[in-house]
């Protein structure tokens, strides 16, 4: 693959000169550094960019150029470069207009001038532009490709587990692709060894395991030490934010998640009310960006490793995974999140995975291209999926079992659902029932207040029906309410949970020094930003009592 180009558009030679200048010396060893000198150049610069497949990462524009300006030359430049960043270089004056262009063409970002020194006001944001380019398109001579059937529950598995951890792969199925016959055939492989893991390097993959195929994969499933300051249990926002603090500050850290790191935000398509991004950021993006910092600060991540019981021995805590093997730890933060509850109704189970799926990630959406969708659920998680799978689908119906959104859902996708033609909300509506062979193929759907029953030929059924927490594997020392959510702090006391002189920590559990964050913690607020707020502040609760023992 070719060079990707950055092109800076500016009228002025010098200014034109200097920042192609500082750019291709930051840049110029992976990026082709080209410069126009009006609106009307750089388009025809895109132009032969496009016809030659050549990909543009960035334009960088200045906006007061005399017969176009920089959001006039961006706006078109939309149908040359459709996936480059855009980066507006304006005055003081002009930022209204800057900031009106981020909603208008979907700028990116706006820099003031000047931005000397450039290692501080414009490296940094032309950094944080190519990484979010660099992740959306990568390289793809590389890609893991799998092998298998879309209406595979393990299929499906794998395919979650490498979009969750960001590894780019290519899909063949077996009922659609010739290649797919193909490589099957190479392989000398049955039925049962789907779906096939074909990796740039190493032996062929068959049906494997998420443990398994992370290995192969080199991401991290063991951890390097056998004790740490803190463990912290659950990748999602608290778990990542409270890596991100206790690393920085010196605690020996290390993350075990079961899947991906994000939790169930990480497979949000859209986050638009999170404090800082006035576009918005997609779950992913949020999840990139924390990884990015947990890594940085020398936080360990373990992944595809299930935690099945806890122990508490004296001075320690102690993790253990599914299968074998444990870490141990002088604090614990849960943070395992919720998993989305299972809905009751006939035929469900035996199509799960075939046809219904608990949650949806935003690059799953496609797969739907064209077909009619079903979606269960009125809170904000279901009006965010039912969003992006318009994009795609020909039909998507908003099942609610209540008599309005209005209650469960925030005014902003409401208003979003509303002006969206392709999507019908029904409420008062209940799924009781489903069939089909191999996968599904139609739902029983029946209105709560007349009784009446319908079905509906669809191939696709998306829930998010409340959340359950993963508690279990605590045991019976640390006190949960009856539906399994961690009881902290004050309402210790109020059930008689707590049996230490001093008072419990704010977040801290029944048992000393295991403390719980973000939605698995009783009466948390189940939004990103208050998951965030408490994996941080948990960590200045661990170094209190860190202190203490």
């Amino acid at each position: 693959m070719s060079k990707p180009t950055i092109l800076t558009v500016d009228d002025d030679p010098m200014v034109s000169a200097a920042i192609s200048r500082d750019l291709r010396n930051r840049y110029g060893d992976d990026y082709l550094i080209v410069r126009a000198n009006s609106g009307a150049q750089a388009l025809a610069v895109l132009t032969k960019l496009a016809l030659r497949n050549q990909p543009v990462a960035l334009i960088a524009a200045d906006q007061r150029m005399p017969e176009m300006t920089g959001i006039e030359m961006l706006e078109q430049a939309r149908t040359h470069a459709p996936g480059a960043k855009y980066l507006l270089l304006t005055a003081y004056a002009d930022t209204d207009v800057a900031i009106k262009a981020i909603n208008d063409i979907g700028l990116d970002y706006y820099l003031l001038k000047p931005w000397d020194p450039p290692e501080d006001r414009l490296f940094p944001v032309i950094d944080d532009l190519l990484d979010d380019w660099r992740q959306a398109n990568p390289d793809h001579t590389s890609d893991v490709r799998v092998v298998g059937n879309r209406w595979s529950d393990r299929s499906h598995e794998v395919k979650t587990f490498l979009a969750r951890n960001y590894v780019p792969y290519h899909w063949y199925d077996v009922e659609r692709d010739r290649e797919a016959l193909r490589l099957t055939g190479l392989a000398e492989a049955v039925a049962g060894d789907l779906p096939l893991v074909l990796l740039p390097e190493g032996d062929t993959l068959r049906s494997p395991t998420t443990l398994d195929l992370a290995g192969a994969l080199g991401l991290r499933t063991r951890a390097e030490q056998p004790l740490y300051d803190v463990c912290i249990v659950g990748g999602g926002p608290a778990g990542l934010a409270a890596a991100v603090y206790a690393a920085s500050e010196g605690l020996s850290t290390v993350i075990v998640e079961r899947e991906a790191p994000g939790g169930q935000a990480g497979q949000s398509a859209s986050i638009e009310n999170y404090l800082g991004f006035p576009r918005g950021l997609t779950g992913s993006d949020l999840t990139q960006r924390a990884v990015a910092q947990v890594s940085r600060f020398g936080a360990e991540m373990v992944l595809a490793r299930p935690v099945v019981r806890f122990q508490n021995r004296g001075p320690v805590h102690a993790v253990l995974f599914e299968g074998e093997g444990e870490i141990e730890a002088r604090a614990l933060i849960v943070a395992t999140g919720v998993s989305y509850r299972r809905l009751a109704a006939q035929g469900l189970e035996d199509l799960t995975g075939r046809g219904v799926y608990y949650g949806v990630s935003a690059s799953e959406a496609s797969q739907c291209e064209g077909d009619d969708v079903y979606i269960v659920g009125g809170a904000n998680s279901a009006g965010q999926a039912a969003l992006n799978l318009a994009r795609y689908a020909r039909r998507v119906v908003l099942l609610v079992r209540g008599s309005t959104l209005e209650t469960t859902m925030s005014r902003y996708l409401i208003d979003k659902i509303a002006s969206t033609p392709n999507i019908h909300v029904r409420c008062r509506t209940e799924v009781v029932g489903c069939r089909g062979e191999g996968h599904l193929e139609a739902l029983t759907v029946c209105d709560r207040d007349s009784g009446r029953v319908e079905e509906e030929e669809t191939s696709w059924l998306f829930v998010f029906v409340g959340a359950s927490p993963r508690t279990d594997w605590l045991g019976p020392d640390v006190i949960r309410d009856d539906k399994g959510f961690v009881v902290t702090g004050q309402d210790l006391m109020l059930r008689d949970g707590w049996r230490l002189p001093r008072a419990p920590f704010a977040l801290e559990s029944s048992v000393p020094g295991v403390f719980a964050a973000g939605d698995v913690r009783l009466d948390s607020m189940k939004r990103v930003a208050s998951a965030v707020g408490e994996g941080a502040m948990s960590v200045y609760l661990v170094h209190r009592y860190l202190a203490m023992v």
